[in-house]
C-alpha cells in the first residue's frame, strides 16, 4: 500500500471544523475512494473550536508552520481573507505543497499569480469549495462539460441575498427587516456589504467565467449591483407580470466579448432558477452540445462546503497515491491557451427591462413616455398602471420593455426623470428569459 497522503488544515472556523469532522467521520469511505490513506497531520488555528474534537491531532498556533512542515503533502487553506491567506498559500506552494482552498476572494483576485506559482513548483491549487459551497460546479465546468463551447451561464451564487429575496416575496417583508433576521441566523455578517452589494457573487462569477470561456481571472472587470434598493412593491409587481426577482451572476460570450455582471434580475416564474429559494444556490449553464444543465444545492454551511473541500483532497490523494502528476489545468484550459477576451461595457449590454415610476394621473403622460422610448428604439411589451390611492394625484406606472441596449435605456430614463409629470427616480431592473 502507498504511503499516507498527509494533510494540514489551516483555519478551524465553520468550514475548517466541518472539514475535519467529515474527514474523520467518513475516513473509511474516503480512504477507499482515495485509493490510499488520508492522514490529518497537523491543524493550524489560533484557537480550538468546540464543534470538533481534535483528539491527539497535532495543533500549532502558527499557520505558517503548516506551510513549512516537511511532512505535509496538501495544505488546506480555510482562514479566509486575502492578506494572510495569500501569504500562506504562497509559502505552501513555494515549499512544494499542493493547496486546497474555499477562498473565492483569494482565487478571484490573486488566482492568476497563484496558479502560475503552483505551475512553477509542480504543484496544484484546487478550489471547488470557493463557488456554490457543496455544488460541484467547478468540476462540472472544468471536466464534465469539457467537450462544450459554453455560451452563457447564470447563477444564484449568494445564499444570503437569495434568502432575503425569498422572504420578501413569500412573506411581503421589507429588505431591512429580513436582513436583520439573516444576520441573527448567521446567514449574513455583521457587515453584510459583500453579500447584499454583490461583491461575494462577483468573486464567484469571475471564477465561473474563466472556467467557462478560457480566460484569465478579471475580477476588476465585473459589474456588481446589489439588492438594497429593491422594495416589496417591486417583488409584488414582478409576480403580477409573471416573474420573480433573483440576484444573479451572469456571464455571456458573444462576438463582441464577454459580459460579466451581477445584479437583480426578473426571471420568468416558470424557470427552474426562479424557484430556487432560501439559502440555496443554483447555476444554469448553456453548452452548445449538452444544452442547458442546472446545478443546485447548498451554497454554504460547514459540511456542504466541507464536502467540496474533501472532494478536492480526495482528487489529489488519488493522483499522489498512484504516483501520478496532477495535471488538470487550474482553469480547465492549458495556461498558454488562455485568451484575454474583451469585456463588453455595460452600456452596450442588451437585456429586457422592468421600469417602475411615479407618474401624474392625467392624460398625455403615457404618450410622452412612449414617445421617449420610441426615440431610443425601445418597444414596450407590458404595462401596469395602478389606480391612485384616495386623495393621491400620482400613480405607480410599471413597464416591461423588449430587449434594449443599456445606453439607450440610460438616455430614455434620463429624459423621463426630467418630465414634470414624473416624481423621483425611475426604478430599473434587468429581465432575463434564460432560454438562450
Amino acid at each position: 500500500m502507498s504511503k499516507p497522503v498527509k494533510v494540514g488544515i489551516c483555519g478551524l472556523g465553520t468550514v475548517g471544523s466541518g472539514t475535519f469532522n467529515v474527514l474523520t467521520r467518513n475516513a473509511q469511505a474516503i480512504n477507499a475512494r482515495a485509493q490510499g490513506e488520508l492522514e490529518i497531520t497537523v491543524v493550524g488555528a489560533r484557537r480550538d473550536n468546540p464543534a470538533c474534537d481534535l483528539g491527539d491531532t497535532r495543533v500549532t498556533r502558527d499557520i505558517f508552520e503548516v506551510a513549512r512542515d516537511a511532512e505535509v503533502d496538501v495544505l488546506v487553506e480555510l482562514i479566509g481573507g486575502t492578506t494572510v491567506a495569500r501569504d500562506l498559500v504562497t509559502e505552501a506552494l513555494t515549499n512544494g505543497k499542493h493547496v486546497v482552498t474555499a477562498n473565492k476572494a483569494l482565487i478571484a483576485e490573486f488566482g492568476n499569480e497563484l496558479f502560475a506559482l503552483a505551475e512553477q513548483n509542480n504543484v496544484v491549487i484546487r478550489y471547488e469549495a470557493a463557488v456554490a459551497g457543496g455544488i460541484p460546479i467547478i468540476k462540472a465546468l472544468r471536466e464534465g462539460l469539457a467537450g462544450n463551447r459554453i455560451e452563457w451561464l447564470a447563477g444564484i451564487i449568494n445564499g444570503t441575498g437569495n434568502f432575503i429575496l425569498s422572504e420578501m416575496r413569500e412573506k411581503g417583508r421589507d429588505f431591512a427587516d429580513v436582513l436583520a433576521e439573516a444576520q441573527a441566523l448567521g446567514y449574513a455578517e455583521a457587515d453584510p456589504t459583500f453579500d447584499v452589494e454583490g461583491i461575494d457573487a462577483a468573486h464567484k462569477l469571475v471564477i465561473l467565467a474563466s472556467l467557462a470561456f478560457g480566460m484569465p481571472l478579471q475580477f476588476s472587470s465585473v459589474y456588481a449591483e446589489g439588492i438594497t434598493r429593491l422594495t416589496t412593491q417591486d417583488v409584488e409587481y414582478a409576480e403580477e407580470l409573471g416573474y420573480r426577482i433573483k440576484h444573479l451572476g451572469v456571464a455571456k460570450q458573444s462576438d463582441e466579448g464577454v459580459e460579466l455582471r451581477v445584479h437583480p434580475t426578473l426571471i420568468p416564474e416558470s424557470r427552474l432558477l426562479a424557484n430556487v429559494n432560501g439559502v440555496k444556490n443554483a447555476v444554469l449553464v448553456e453548452g452548445d452540445a449538452v444544452g442547458p444543465t442546472l446545478y443546485y444545492g447548498a451554497g454554504a454551511g460547514a459540511e456542504p462546503t466541507a464536502s467540496a473541500v474533501v472532494a478536492d483532497i480526495v482528487d489529489l490523494a488519488r493522483e499522489l497515491s498512484a504516483g501520478q502528476q496532477c495535471r488538470v489545468p487550474a482553469l480547465g484550459f492549458a495556461t498558454d491557451t488562455l485568451q484575454d477576451l474583451p469585456i463588453v461595457p455595460m452600456e452596450r449590454v442588451s437585456t429586457a427591462w422592468y421600469l417602475r415610476m411615479e407618474a401624474e394621473d392625467k392624460p398625455g403622460v403615457l404618450s410622452q413616455i412612449a414617445s421617449i422610448f420610441s426615440d431610443q428604439g425601445i418597444s414596450i411589451e407590458a404595462l401596469i398602471q395602478k389606480a391612485p390611492a384616495g386623495g393621491e394625484t400620482r400613480v405607480p406606472l410599471i413597464l416591461l420593455t423588449n430587449k434594449a441596449v443599456q445606453g439607450n435605456v440610460d438616455r430614455a430614463v434620463a429624459s423621463i426623470e426630467g418630465l414634470d409629470t414624473i416624481s423621483g427616480e425611475v426604478m430599473r431592473i434587468r429581465v432575463e428569459a434564460l432560454d438562450g
